[in-house]
């Protein structure tokens, strides 16, 4: 077990050091720079600016450096806000963006597994066909057209909650419930086929020939082998939560993290752009390695293989 996990870590940081090295070089050979729409600076003020963040240097010189920082965990200055560091502007988007990832994540959980189970209790019921069309639909429509349709319903035509904006706990309702309704209906199914293959093993009749009622059977037998495939699809979930979170942030003015890559995106700021690419990537390798180390310790299959 020891071996595959530090097999697993290898295999994060090199995927991490790809991801870095490969983002940074697209950024910068793309055409325009970040001072381009500043033309009017005289030469020696252009240079100094240039000399401040290193862009006068060789591109594999520049890379060095950013590569000791980032191990440093220094993501460096922002070029369009010069008051702030890419860490600072990181930080104060990351509580907003976390909180409202964390919120649709739970959300989706709460909802998801329950009906899932129900679902997979209740095959081929009329109850169960209801699910399961009902997360077809989830699963189809795309997040940034459910949203706009929201806001439409919910905050103009029946105005119930605000359209926009964090001014209020309830201003969270509109894109918690549009950014976790897709992962929602997936783990509604995900979890529905988990306990739907686990029922049909020879423990699950022995324990009904017992005699056990249906709630022990499913949540003292089947819970551990039913939630397998719903585990191994929580790391992408989480990592699709935080990166679709770019979208409804631009959708519902939320200021996260997602608003500061799409300006820094827009305004060639490289570090900023650099910074949330490479914060979004450890993230999303960390999640994927912690479901790797769960899945580990649910499954005993996976350590004898």
């Amino acid at each position: 077990m020891i071996k595959m996990v530090l097999s697993r870590l290898l295999q994060s940081l090199i995927t991490l050091f790809l991801i870095v090295t490969f983002s940074f070089f697209m950024m910068r050979i793309a055409p325009g720079g970040p001072f381009d729409s500043e033309r009017n600076l005289p030469p020696e003020i252009e240079a100094n600016i240039m000399a401040k963040y290193r862009l006068d240097l060789p591109l594999t010189t520049q890379y060095v450096y950013y590569l000791s920082d980032v191990l440093r965990g220094d993501l460096g200055l922002s070029f369009r806000y010069r008051d702030y560091t890419v860490n600072e502007l990181i930080y104060e988007g990351g509580k907003v963006s976390f909180t409202l990832g964390a919120l649709a994540l739970a959300f989706a959980l709460l909802i998801g597994v329950p009906f899932g189970i129900i679902g997979a209790q209740r095959e081929e019921s009329l109850l169960d066909h209801m699910i399961i069309a009902t997360t077809i639909f989830g699963i189809s429509i795309p997040n940034f057209v459910l949203g706009p349709i929201l806001v439409m319903l919910f905050a103009i035509l029946l105005p119930i909650v605000p359209a926009g904006g964090l001014d209020s706990a309830r201003s969270y309702i509109l894109p918690v419930f549009t950014l976790s309704i897709y992962y929602l209906s997936y783990i509604t199914r995900m979890t529905r086929v988990g306990f739907i293959g686990i029922k049909k093993r020879g423990f699950i009749f022995t324990a009904k020939a017992k005699g056990l009622s249906e709630p022990v059977i499913v949540f003292r037998h089947m819970a551990r082998g039913g939630i397998l495939p719903l585990v191994s699809y929580l790391g992408p979930a989480a990592a699709g939560i935080l990166t679709g979170s770019i979208v409804i942030e631009k959708i519902f003015q939320i200021p996260g993290i997602g608003q500061h890559f799409v300006q820094g995106a827009l305004n060639r700021d490289y570090t900023l752009v650099m910074g949330v690419v490479v914060f979004y990537s450890a993230l999303i390798i960390s999640f994927n390695f912690i479901i790797d180390l769960v899945y580990l310790v649910l499954d005993p299959q996976v350590k004898y293989k």
